[in-house]
């Protein structure tokens, strides 16, 4: 299957599941999130980009702390549901597009959080090179890899080859490893 029909497939899946999603997987997701930022001190005043951002649920959690937050994910009606959550803030902005090809100028984002997303990428290697071209210098980035599509070895080397040094790392009672790493 080429690049472009797995992110199709992925992209229907989600707009057909949005409505149910959070009912599915906003326990699990919740989980993730609260296990990387007891790992990390999001800043004050700083940029997060929320890469296959879904309905919003980390938004929730960072959105007080935030000068800004900016969700991008591939499916319109998963950001149709993220934006019912930004009435609450007035500084996260919603971008549909592919997380392989994100119109976003280089070096923008003090955090990035790629929960629940490579996956669902035909190509993790291309998605965290493009995840590092958004990221300012030490800046810090969580990613999470499901434990059925990637094993503890491939999971980390992924990381090691996109250039990522992984200064806290989750194994735990999750359906995925949770890394926190910054840009070498």
């Amino acid at each position: 299957m080429s690049s472009w029909n797995k992110k199709r497939e992925i992209m229907q899946r989600y707009d057909v599941t949005a409505d149910i999603y959070e009912m599915r997987y906003a326990e699990e997701q919740k989980m993730k999130i609260e296990t990387a930022l007891k790992e990390i001190k999001v800043k004050r005043h700083c940029a997060i980009l929320d890469v296959g951002c879904g309905t919003g649920i980390l938004f929730n959690y960072v959105a007080d702390k935030a000068e800004k937050v900016v969700g991008l994910d591939v499916s319109r009606k998963t950001l149709l549901k993220a934006k019912q959550r930004t009435k609450n803030f007035g500084n996260i902005h919603l971008v549909l597009a592919d997380a392989d090809n994100m119109p976003i100028r280089e070096c923008a984002f003090d955090y990035i959080f790629g929960i629940t997303l490579l996956q669902n990428m035909p190509k993790p290697n291309e998605t965290l090179k493009e995840i590092n071209r958004v990221t300012k210098e030490n800046a810090k980035i969580v990613v999470t890899g499901m434990k059925k599509a990637f094993n503890l070895k491939e999971f980390k080397k992924l990381l090691s080859d996109a250039a990522l040094n992984i200064v806290a790392f989750k194994n735990g009672n999750l359906k995925c490893y949770v890394a926190v790493c910054v840009k070498l």
